[in-house]
């Protein structure tokens, strides 16, 4: 595929809502688009199959056979967006002055008009080792059609996931923990202090200790890339009217992890907080996690992020091997042994109310694809 039908496919894109409904109720969601992709593969002699990651929001998965002898690698790039919500026009899927608009534009259908347009390319040529091709559901969320994927047995020797990066080679991100405190009160009249125990008022001595918490982890050593760990109060709930002790309050915590920290190493300082707090007999606290993701990292030594580097420079001329500091679906296949990296177009206006993609990066990142594959 040339140029002119790469950026028309990834206008097509554009145009289609998948919105994900785990994010906006009642959302269209990423069927549509499924579907669409799904398509425009078997129309090119593609073999392809959707599978339901859960129901009715399909995975779309395609092979794409090699000619022997060579690494297989999958191409991995989610079909969901986020909310639309304010956007003048966010289906517009119009391109101006080297732009392409819309939602998801950046992140990241001008990524998959790249990776559908490189694999018509390798389907009549291809190369030496087995290309698999998969469009997810859910990562703006819940990551569930990455998830299905690896419980289906899918697998390679190597994966690049695509999200915006401004053709640069992602070689480490953060994780993240999401966390949920509780603290417990006593429900009494408000002009009866003696009787009442304020759950609010105990939520604040955990924020403080949150406070102090995260300017902690500010002081650790830093990643190289990624810079430093991270704490912050996100949502919080309490009370039941103003004539009332509040018996409860709730606090909706976000971590960001480094490489090498843990889930249970997150809980545990966690819990340590509450337990220096709970030596007042008055305090009581639980604590939950409703979501773990890992953080990501691969060596910059890797063939992987070496050979795609090499492919870069190549294509585009320049190419820096980086962390991105926000999560992505690498880290759940890294987690199931297949070495990744993140890679894609870049834009602006990541989730936000105007979102553009680079036009010449969208068609120089299918030119790199295509190079990395014929060059392992």
């Amino acid at each position: 595929m040339n140029d002119s039908e790469t950026l028309e496919l990834a206008q097509r894109l554009v145009r289609i809502d998948s919105v994900n409904p785990s994010l906006v109720p009642g959302a269209e969601g990423e069927a549509a688009l499924a579907h669409f992709v799904a398509g425009f593969l078997e129309n090119r002699g593609v073999d392809v199959e959707l599978r339901d990651a859960v129901a009715g929001r399909p995975n779309v998965i395609a092979r794409i056979a090699g000619t022997g002898g060579g690494p297989s690698v999958l191409l991995c790039c989610h079909l969901d967006t986020v909310s639309v919500d304010g956007m003048a026009e966010p289906f517009s899927g119009a391109i101006e002055d080297g732009r392409l608009l819309g939602r998801g534009a950046h992140d990241v259908k001008g990524g998959l008009a790249a990776m559908l347009a490189a694999a018509i390319v390798l389907s009549k040529a291809p190369p030496k080792g087995d290309v698999l091709v998969a469009g997810v559901a859910d990562e703006e969320a819940y990551s569930v059609g990455t998830e299905a994927l690896l419980d289906w047995g899918i697998r390679a020797d190597m994966a690049i996931v695509f999200e915006p990066s401004e053709l640069d080679v992602v070689v480490a991100h953060k994780g993240f923990a999401w966390l949920q405190v509780a603290t417990r009160g006593v429900a009494a009249h408000g002009s009866r202090p003696a009787e009442g125990v304020d759950a609010i008022a105990h939520m604040g001595r955990v924020l403080s200790a949150l406070e102090a918490h995260g300017l902690e982890l500010s002081r650790r050593s830093p990643h190289a890339l990624l810079g430093e760990a991270s704490v912050h109060a996100s949502l919080i709930r309490g009370g039941r009217e103003l004539s009332s002790y509040p018996d409860r309050c709730e606090l909706d915590v976000e971590r960001r992890t480094l490489p090498g920290e843990t889930r249970n190493g997150v809980v545990r300082e966690m819990e340590q907080i509450l337990e220096e707090l709970g030596r007042d007999p008055r305090f009581e606290a639980e604590l939950a996690v409703s979501l773990f993701r890992p953080a990501f990292e691969i060596s910059e030594h890797d063939a992987l992020p070496q050979s795609l580097k090499e492919a870069a420079e190549r294509i585009h001329g320049t190419c820096n091997l980086v962390g991105m500091t926000g999560w992505t679906d690498s880290a759940l296949l890294a987690e199931a042994g297949i070495p990744a990296v993140v890679f894609g177009p870049g834009g602006a206006g990541l989730h936000g109310l105007e979102e553009w993609g680079n036009t010449e990066q969208i068609c120089r990142c299918r030119e790199i694809l295509v190079d990395f594959a014929n060059n392992w």
